[in-house]
Order: C-alpha cells, then structure tokens, then sequence
C-alpha cells in the first residue's frame, strides 16, 4: 500500500539530560516512639521525612535521646539546621516489644493525669472505680515531650469530670529489647529505599549504636555499594563512655583496634553539647555536610571542616568537658578523625578533611572527604542517568551519546568550579574486540575536584635593598 502524503518523524535527541544524582540526603537507623506518634510509620522500613512536624507525625519524639536515638537527629537536622530531607529507619515494634503493666491509681490534677511515657496508648485501661471509662468520651490522650509523660486529659462532657484519681493499666513499651542484629537489620533496608521512598541516600548514620565495631563495618559495607550499585559515605562516632577514649591520645590505638580504616567512613570524637542537650558528633556532621551541599547547587565538593557546627561545647557520653587545643586537635586530625575546635574567634567549627582510611591510604581521591564524595556523586550521577541505556543496541551513535552527554556535564562542572577538570573517553585498549562483541562497553572519566585549602604557607623574607632605596 502506497504511503501517500507528508509525514513527520522524530528521532531520540543525541544526548541525555543527566539524572544528578542526590546528595546530602542521610539514612539514619535506630529507636523512635512511634507509640507516641499520630501516624506511626511502619517498624524496619524506611520512611522520607521533609520537616520537624513530619518526622514528629510518623515517628513521635522524646527528649530521652540514649532511648530514642532517632529523636536526637530529628532535633538538630531540622530546628538546628533545617535541612531536608532524611529518611530513618525505625527498628524498634512497640507492638512486639511490649509487657503488661500493673494497674495503679494516678493522682488528676487540673483535669490531667500524668502516666509514664512509654504506656502505649491505644492499649490503656483506664478506670473511675470499677467503672471503665471510654477515650474521646470520657477523656483523651496525649504524649507530652517536655514533661516526658503520657497525659490522660479528662473531658467535661464525661461522667469522671471532677475526679482526683484514676486506676490505668494497660502495656508499656521495653525497648531493652533492641540488640545489634535488630540495627544490623535496619541498616540492611536501605537497598530498598529506592523502591519505598524513591530517593537513594548518600549519608550512613546511626547515633548511639555506630561505635560498636560490628554496625560500623556494616554501615561500611553499605556505604561501598546501595543496591550494590550506589556509594555513600558511613559516618560513624568512636565510644567515648566509661569505657570508651576518655582522652585524645588513646584514639590512634582504639581506631586501629575496631578497624575504622575505611575509606567509606568518617570517624568523629568526642560528643558535642548545646545547652542541655548532647549529640553524637555524627549526628551534627550529616547535618553539616547537608547544610554545606545545599548551599552549593547540591554538590559535594566542600569540605565541612572550618564550617560552623550547632554547640557551645565538646563532652563525653557522660558530660565530661573536653578541651581541645589546636595543636591537639591537628594531632587527632592526623589520625583520620574528626573533630571540633573553638579557635580564632570562630566560634566552634568542624575540624578535619579526612576520612577514617587516612593515613594508612594515602590516594587522594580516598582520604579527602570531599574529593571522596565527588567521586561517590559523579559515580551514583552516571548510574542513574545510563541505566535507561541497557540494552539498547551498542553501535558507534550510542557509544557518541553516552561520550557527548558526560563531557557536557563534566564541562559545565569545571565552569563553576565544581571539578578542576574532567573529560570522558572512550579508550581503544580497554574496549578489546571481546568485550564488544559481548556487549560491554568501558567509558573511562578523567576527573579532579578540588581538595581543600588546608595548608597556606607565607614565606617572610627581609630584603636589605628596600634600606638602600629608603635612603638613597
């Protein structure tokens, strides 16, 4: 049949607009009272969160932080830095993680009745005598972060209005429970991410739990390869409790000895204090690093250190002050440590560019936490814009696309700065006949981000001639 007429086709645009991949984003296991959330989210499974109010919906909140360590980053990543988004992964089931309490008279005082935090809501019994009383009829509840308490609030359409005491029973939470297997289970469910929620981290945290030797070289393996795919960077706190590093000079040797050598971590001591309030320096360093990123088009080519951190003060788990000197805090930098100072009227800032594999590794693109993560980014970035590529026919066209789409991006990276230079090619001995025929083909990325200016030397010289000339 004649194919009469005027017709138009469309052919495929030659090159890809890249799907950058996203940074700053932390992943960030542990304990969260969501007995005492509005609409709990679902217990070892990730959830996105994008704000304080979110996170206090899905999660609930405490400020019983060595309980519910998820709370202490929810607090400094969103009202102390107000960065976004985070997803957490909540390891702690109050529905199977629960005991019976025994039932006891409460004493009503305007109205309320305060009752410990941990009671589970939906599980009380709450009575006036023998007579059971009914929530949202005779009363209501509610969970009061400040009081740390649960609040049976009494109504006045009720009949038990005017009484002064009230017999609760009903079960408690036990979150004793939680071992190391629930948080190795919990770091496990970050290859799911992209399916639950869409978005791949690229920060590991676990406030409370990283210093043991265990989830740190889990959080490790993670941060190698999300989906085995993905990199990340695992930031992890070394133990400063009883017995854990009290002093600076003991860091090298407990270092060495739980095997924090990976250049996918960054190791931090000590604790840092703001106020009444303590966090794990990990804590404070994602929300940093997210801060700096943001700030930058969401690239991480910046180093944190020298930037701001949210303290007034270094501690150990137990509040011990800890003073550091500059000079001590260059020796703790040395050891592939992060750390803070207070110096040169500065206010307190993030200390150290390097990651925990320094200095046993010395390549650059390992040991530099920035240069680091541009190569994790970079990396993650061509993952995700190629993957739509597989198994399209391999011809010299599509080689010229995937080559054109890089170096387009890559220049306009070098045009701010982002990278020193950087260019894509594909190289002919490392695309033998074989690997062709076999349908692999290598894209080789020549790439230099910039490492921080931690260094800048002025060499002071006296020069007689300027006598000379003064007085000639």
């Amino acid at each position: 049949m004649a194919n009469l007429g005027v017709h138009v086709y469309e052919q495929a645009t030659p090159v890809s607009t890249p799907v950058v991949a996203d940074v700053g984003i932390p992943y960030v296991v542990g304990l969260a009272p969501v007995h005492a959330a509005e609409n709990p989210a679902k217990s070892n499974t990730p959830v996105i969160v994008t704000s304080w109010s979110e996170a206090v919906e899905k999660l609930g909140f405490s400020y019983d932080w060595k309980t519910y360590t998820l709370c202490e980053f929810i607090y400094s990543h969103f009202q102390l830095y107000g960065c976004q988004p985070v997803i957490f992964c909540n390891v702690f089931d109050p529905v199977k993680m629960r005991t019976q309490a025994e039932a006891r008279d409460y004493n009503v005082i305007d109205r309320c009745a305060k009752i410990p935090f941990d009671m589970i809501a939906d599980t009380l019994i709450v009575k006036n005598g023998e007579t059971v009383l009914e929530q949202d009829e005779d009363y209501s509840i509610l969970y009061d972060e400040n009081k740390n308490a649960c609040i049976i609030e009494l109504l006045s359409t009720g009949e038990a209005y005017e009484v002064v005491s009230l017999n609760v029973s009903g079960y408690q939470v036990k979150t004793d429970e939680i071992v190391i297997a629930d948080i190795v289970e919990g770091l496990g469910e970050i290859d799911s991410c992209m399916n639950t929620v869409g978005v791949i981290p690229d920060l590991i945290c676990v406030p409370g739990f990283s210093h043991n030797s265990v989830v740190a070289a889990v959080m490790a393996t993670k941060a190698a390869g999300i989906n085995g795919l993905f990199r990340a960077k695992a930031i992890i706190d070394c133990d400063s409790g009883a017995d854990g590093v009290r002093q600076y000079s003991d860091l090298i040797g407990y270092k060495n000895k739980n095997n924090f050598v990976d250049e996918n971590q960054i190791l931090c001591w000590p604790m840092v204090k703001l106020g009444d309030y303590q966090f794990h320096m990990s804590t404070q360093l994602a929300g940093l690093m997210a801060q700096i990123d943001t700030e930058n088009m969401g690239c991480p080519y910046e180093s944190p250190s020298n930037k701001r951190y949210q303290m007034d003060g270094c501690c150990l788990e137990d509040g011990t002050e800890v003073n550091l000197t500059f000079e001590q805090s260059c020796i703790i930098a040395g050891y592939g440590i992060v750390t803070a100072l207070n110096f040169m009227s500065m206010g307190w800032t993030c200390r150290n560019n390097y990651t925990a594999c320094y200095p046993s590794n010395t390549d650059v693109k390992d040991y530099f936490i920035p240069v680091s993560r541009m190569f994790d980014w970079v990396g993650n970035t061509v993952i995700r814009t190629f993957w739509s590529k597989l198994d399209k026919p391999m011809t010299r066209r599509f080689a010229d696309s995937i080559l054109d789409t890089c170096n387009i991006w890559l220049n306009g990276l070098v045009g701010m700065e982002r990278l020193l230079g950087a260019r894509a090619e594909m190289l002919a001995n490392e695309n033998n006949l074989l690997d062709l025929m076999a349908g692999i083909i290598k894209i080789h990325i020549y790439m230099t981000p910039p490492s921080p200016a931690q260094e800048i030397d002025f060499i002071l010289e006296y020069d007689p001639a300027y006598v000379t000339a003064a007085f000639s």
